[in-house]
């Protein structure tokens, strides 16, 4: 490789810097909880500023055929700003896509660019979206329509009439990645904080939990999946826990 080409690319495994500013872009409410609630804690009681977007409703998120879906809508997001405290997230920003019905269009492309060129992350995080075999097209969109906006959002041509300055990210970190090359450590802090906001979730007991609201056998089960899976994707990097993404930079 030539020297200065890609200088910018240091190694990938290693954990980033504190950021100033982040965005986790997530599908639905828990989405970001799973795939970054650790890091996301560690960065902000470190002094980051954290803001969760979240692209859809929620509204499909019950087994119940009953379940009243306006009403499930508004738990959700009293949920979602329960467990965004915990991990120290300042701002929630809601699209309100329906949930499971979720498109790439240019609209929320342009939607998406704006919220990134207003707040300005260092590092945003988001599904991968060339994860393979992703069952759910929410997952997929979610993805797809973040790194289009990145490209958009760094691109003084696009969007001229926001009137907002261009703004490029740092480091964009994909979690539930296929090939993850980029750990971030989860100490006890970091883990018990990802637990609990995950909690917060209680409309997802029953479909993404173990029903770990319905005991507290059901609970410290979920508790041990949740850091077996953590401890499972240390495994490849030199650490005991860790959430571990593909990074990439814009």
């Amino acid at each position: 490789m030539p020297p200065g080409l890609y200088d910018q690319i240091t190694d990938p495994r290693s954990p980033l810097p504190i950021p100033g500013r982040v965005m986790a872009i997530a599908a639905h409410p828990d989405d970001v909880e799973f795939g970054a609630g650790a890091t996301i804690f560690n960065w902000t009681s470190n002094g980051a500023e954290a803001t969760i977007v979240v692209v859809t409703d929620g509204s499909k998120g019950s087994w119940n055929p009953g379940v009243d879906c306006s009403g499930l809508v508004d738990q959700r997001k009293r949920e979602q700003r329960r467990a965004a405290t915990i991990l120290g997230a300042t701002s929630i920003e809601w699209l309100d896509q329906i949930d499971g019905e979720l498109q790439h269009t240019p609209e929320l492309r342009r939607e998406i660019a704006r919220l990134i060129r207003i707040h300005r992350p260092d590092v945003v995080l988001t599904h991968d979206p060339w994860q393979r075999y992703q069952l759910h097209p929410d997952h997929r969109a979610t993805g797809l329509l973040t790194v289009d906006a990145v490209v958009a959002a760094r691109e003084p041509l696009f969007y001229l009439d926001l009137g907002l300055e261009p703004h490029r990210p740092s480091t964009v970190l994909f979690w539930s990645a296929d090939e993850p090359d980029h750990a971030e450590p989860v100490s006890a802090r970091a883990f018990d904080a990802k637990v609990e906001a995950l909690l917060c979730h209680a409309s997802q007991s029953e479909t993404t939990m173990g029903s770990a609201a319905t005991s507290d056998d059901a609970r410290d089960r979920f508790i041990e999946r949740v850091d077996d899976w953590l401890r499972s994707s240390a495994s490849r990097f030199d650490t005991d826990r860790a959430e571990t993404f593909k990074r990439i930079i814009p």
